[in-house]
């Protein structure tokens, strides 16, 4: 069975603040920071180190 990306991230995420509950501060500058991140110098250097 093949679940799409997206789908899986969002059950995990959905998930993951039902069951630890983190603060909304912190899922804010954890998106705000995948997302700056993803778009700065450091990207190859990132994605690099995760292959």
């Amino acid at each position: 069975m093949q679940v799409p990306l997206w789908l899986a991230l969002l059950v995990v995420g959905y998930l993951g603040v039902k069951l630890i509950r983190p603060p909304a501060w912190l899922i804010a500058v954890l998106l705000l920071g995948g997302f700056l991140l993803a778009d700065s110098v450091l990207a190859p250097a990132i994605d690099s180190l995760l292959k």
